[in-house]
């Protein structure tokens, strides 16, 4: 029996029930927000204190190194190692107590930052330590890398904020701070090397690297809970934590300030402190430009003038008081801006709590990596250090994305490291030997809050005097003898340029379906975008936000975007998943992945898992047999297209439907789930109907793209649009040839079909576009590439050359997307690039329509469902600008509707798209009154609302339809 085995069979005596030795969970748990690939012999998730004890001592016992791990949003590699990883977040994530009297709270390891917050928000309290991970990181986490967050000007680090702990030591004693006395060796060791602590330790506030031995002086009163902050896991594990809360200040302001770079911000930063700012936190221009290209102008308020900006908050109960003070901050400086509207400062946070992920490309538009991420130095000296360090970066021809804490003297940066590149590994190294005798240089901290463990601990030497490194390895033994905890972490640490893995990538096997435009048609670069920042662990739905809906249903790490992108790292570095496209691993990460394509809007480094799994899809089954529903829902298209054909199939087939004797063996045999109820073939079709009826004469010219689900099922939509259009001044024209933007085929990976017929509608969307912008509307009878009253169909030939044509205008979100999106991705850009340019969402469309105003929706409440694809590729915000326009009452709910295309249909998916559909919008049907609408363009989202509820969803176009 080999260790893991065994050791897990030992665990499990002991009464460790969730202890997981398959490869997908030690694929997923094999790396975390760092450079650094460590699998894992095996990954428990502890539920109780005794749980923790037991693989303390079993792994002592075993000679299997343990290593904690929170989130896995640990950006130095202190959350990933070889042995037993214990996860914390699945099981031990509860308040277990909070005192608003005595303002604290005892917590358990797992528990998530943002939910203590919401704990103690009724109390008018707050943990102070807010990092911009506080979404998904846990406390554990926080208090194993001594996190501090923008506002520890105000509130201190994480170790200032910890009244007391309980915790395993390496040996296997339990200790309970500070009411039981730490070990008396280590208050021999502190006594002995007074000179050593007193001058090399403590000496300003972000001095995080090594271990934080000023707590052990006799003037600290000896506090070994605030030496374990900090020690990354390496001498004890923690079990409980009692935190103090403060008083959340009632009114806050916001002070921006502009600077020529930011160096000049730096230079700046210590003399805005007597202004007592709770964070004064620094940005620079190159970051603000990515948002903005990322998330759109809008994305970013008015700034002041300048190529840097200081972020500078002053807070207090007085509201004249805070008033004053930001005004006396802000004087003397030209441009200043002061924020007093909590939306608009939210706004600007956003910016600064993105900057992790959207730093994920360099300037140069190259992958940027952690390494050298968190440096610090003293307040006073910034400015001259972050001049010396834009030099070091160019003298290695390197560039990044600079912001920070500005106001404690820290650096956040990534960096554009050729790690992938032959050589790369040399500069890694090169480059961080010379950016950590910087630091030194300035008496500054490799670390200022994250941590230094397999990044920076190899580091050390060059910041501490031998002296204190011999310190380390002493503490250490008397906690750890065995070296059981994180070892290769702070005290022998490992080669910081071992264990990467982005180098131990190799290229994806055989041809590509898609271009991959933005990664330089690399698989691997795409799917190594993921930082493992862990946004997609976080609930983003109270915000709009949809990523990620199958991990907030199963809280499985696999069943993350994060945990997902692992699993496809390893298949490409070949180790623990070594099956390549078809890896029984690869797919189970996959198996619960929705395509809602939440991440590629919503992942600050802009992962597309959607496309991903589209391309396993595609490589694991080309040329072989399909699953049943790949058939049956990837080629609905087609079989709706034949059944229209032929007279008595639509009556047939809704028959079967109804009848549940046919039915369930006809779902089956589809392989879909027998508690799903599938929509009806509409009896005649929107381009039946639109054929036949009588064309108003004039108009401006507009291309109506007719999807299946619009054509097929629900030509309402279709016919409200045209009462839409024609109202506001447009002619709507169709293709001759029926379309299909090959969704369906795209979701199942089957991108040679998909390619074809995408194809062949974009060049006739194009064409028709094109015929209409040079002709107008066309005559009654002239025969041209569209389609129309009183016109006959034409096929369409080659894409004429020349221009750009009419708008396009999509119905159905999804089909909308794939014009907008996916057409880039599977075909020449020449030719999908137009129709991309020229697609609009029939809100787009109306609101850059000249004189057009909504009809009048005065005091109508409005439910929203926006679709995931609307949300991800197209943006519902000028939806929402329509409504409220229009004096609707819009409550906009976020996440997923569930149902997802086909894969809240097939089987095996049920459980997780009721599960997803019970995020937000079941309990918003629930509350909703019956004559509020519910508004959901998706074909999709309108079936699950109708599958699972009694209510009936509509479209844009019926809600303004209804009201002209």
């Amino acid at each position: 029996m080999d260790r893991a085995a065994a050791l897990a069979r030992d665990l499990r005596r002991r009464g460790v029930a969730d202890v997981l030795t398959d490869s997908t969970t030690r694929s997923v748990h094999s790396s975390d927000a760092s450079l650094y690939r460590v699998p894992p012999l095996l990954v428990a998730r502890p539920r109780s204190a005794e749980d923790v004890q037991a693989a303390v001592e079993l792994c002592a016992r075993h000679g299997v190194p343990l290593t904690a791990r929170g989130a896995g949003t640990s950006i130095a590699g202190n959350a990933v190692g070889p042995g037993l990883v214990l996860d914390f977040s699945r099981h031990m994530n509860r308040v277990l107590e909070l005192d608003p009297e005595a303002r604290t709270a005892t917590v358990q390891p797992g528990l998530v930052q943002a939910a203590l917050q919401r704990a103690a928000a009724p109390y008018g309290l707050r943990f102070g330590p807010d990092p911009s991970s506080h979404t998904r990181c846990t406390i554990g986490g926080m208090i194993g890398n001594n996190a501090c967050g923008s506002r520890a000007l105000g509130y201190g680090r994480t170790s200032d904020n910890v009244a007391g702990l309980k915790a395993v030591a390496g040996d296997g004693t339990p200790l309970d701070l500070p009411r039981q006395p730490g070990p008396p060796a280590l208050r021999e060791l502190a006594l002995a090397n007074l000179a050593t602590i007193r001058t090399r330790f403590g000496r300003f506030g972000r001095q995080v690297s090594g271990y934080a031995l000023e707590h052990l002086l006799p003037e600290n009163g000896f506090d070994v809970a605030r030496l374990l902050v900090g020690s990354e896991g390496t001498l004890a594990v923690l079990t409980e934590a009692t935190v103090k809360l403060v008083a959340d200040p009632a009114h806050r302001v916001l002070v921006v300030l502009g600077y020529g770079d930011i160096a000049e911000a730096g230079d700046a930063a210590p003399g805005l402190l007597e202004h007592r700012p709770t964070a004064c936190e620094g940005l620079d221009a190159r970051i603000v430009d990515v948002v903005r290209a990322r998330r759109g102008p809008s994305a970013v308020p008015p700034l002041p003038g300048g190529a840097a900006w200081l972020f500078a908050e002053v807070a207090g109960d007085d509201p004249a008081e805070v008033r004053e003070r930001a005004a006396r901050l802000a004087a003397g400086h030209a441009g200043a801006l002061v924020v007093t509207d909590p939306a608009q400062a939210a706004a600007l946070w956003r910016i600064r709590e993105d900057g992790a992920g959207l730093s994920g490309r360099s300037p140069a538009g190259r992958p940027a990596h952690a390494g050298w991420e968190d440096a610090a130095v003293p307040p006073a000296v910034l400015g001259r250090y972050l001049r010396d360090f834009e030099e070091l970066l160019a003298g290695y021809e390197l560039s990044g994305l600079p912001y920070g804490h500005f106001g404690d003297g820290c650096l956040h940066i990534r960096i554009d490291l050729p790690l992938e590149r032959p050589g790369g590994r040399k500069v890694f190294r090169e480059f961080l030997l010379a950016a950590a005798r910087l630091v030194a240089g300035y008496g500054g901290s490799l670390s200022g809050e994250h941590g230094d463990g397999r990044a920076r601990g190899e580091l050390l030497p060059l910041m501490y005097p031998e002296a204190a490194i011999d310190l380390f390895a002493q503490v250490k033994g008397i906690f750890d003898p065995g070296d059981t905890l994180n070892p290769g972490v702070l005290v022998r640490p490992r080669p910081f340029d071992a264990d990467l893995r982005v180098p131990a990538a190799r290229p994806a096997p055989g041809r590509l379906a898609l271009a991959y435009r933005h990664d330089g048609g690399d698989f691997g670069q795409a799917v190594h975008r993921c930082t493992g920042v862990g946004k997609c662990r976080a609930d983003n739905t109270a915000t709009g936000g949809v990523m990620c809906p199958s991990y907030l249903a199963t809280k499985e790490e696999k069943d993350s975007t994060r945990g997902r992108a692992r699993a496809l790292q390893e298949m490409l570095n070949g180790g623990l998943v070594a099956g390549g496209w078809r890896s029984p691993e690869v797919h189970e990460a996959l198996e619960l992945c929705l395509a809602c394509k939440g991440c590629a809007s919503d992942c600050p480094t802009g992962v597309d898992m959607a496309a991903y799994k589209a391309e396993v899809l595609h490589q694991s089954y080309r040329g072989r047999p399909r699953p049943a529903a790949h058939y049956a829902l990837g080629r609905l298209p087609l079989w709706a297209r034949l059944a229209s054909r032929m007279p008595g199939a639509v009556h047939a087939v809704n028959t079967v439907l109804r009848v549940p004797a046919l039915r369930r063996p006809a779902l089956a045999l589809a392989g879909v789930d027998a508690r799903r109820t599938l929509p009806a073939f509409a009896p005649r079709t929107f381009r039946s109907w639109f054929a036949r009826r009588p064309r108003p004469a004039g108009g401006r010219p507009v291309l109506l793209f007719v999807d299946t689900f619009t054509d097929h099922f629900a030509p309402e939509v279709g016919r409200a649009a045209v009462a839409v259009l024609e109202a506001a001044g447009y002619a709507p024209r169709l293709t001759a040839r029926r379309g299909c933007c090959a969704l369906t085929w795209i979701s199942t990976g089957q991108l040679d079909q998909a390619r074809r017929i995408l194809g062949r509608t974009v060049r006739d969307l194009s064409a028709a576009s094109t015929t209409l912008a040079g002709a107008g509307a066309a005559p009654a009878g002239e025969s041209t590439a569209l389609a129309g009253a009183g016109a006959a169909p034409v096929e369409t030939g080659a894409t004429p050359a020349g221009g750009e044509g009419v708008p396009i205008v999509g119905l159905e979100p999804s089909c909308t997307a794939v014009l907008r999106s996916d057409a880039l991705e599977l075909l020449d850009e020449a030719v999908a690039a137009p129709v991309a340019r020229a697609t609009r969402t029939l809100a787009e469309l109306l609101a850059e329509t000249p004189g057009w105003r909504p009809p009048p929706l005065e005091g109508l409440e409005v439910v929203a469902q926006p679709h995931c694809h609307h949300h991800a590729v197209m943006s519902w915000e000028p939806d929402l600008r329509l409504l409220r326009q229009a004096g609707a009452r819009v409550r906009r709910l976020g996440g997923c509707c569930g149902l997802a295309g086909n894969f809240g249909v097939e089987k095996g998916h049920y459980e997780v798209s009721v599960a997803v559909a019970g995020q937000q919008l079941l309990p918003a049907l629930r509350e909703a009154g019956p004559d509020v609408p519910v508004l959901a363009d998706g074909f999709s989202c309108r079936t699950q609302i109708a599958d699972l509820s009694p209510r009936r969803g509509v479209h844009l176009a019926q809600l303004l339809a209804e009201r002209i």
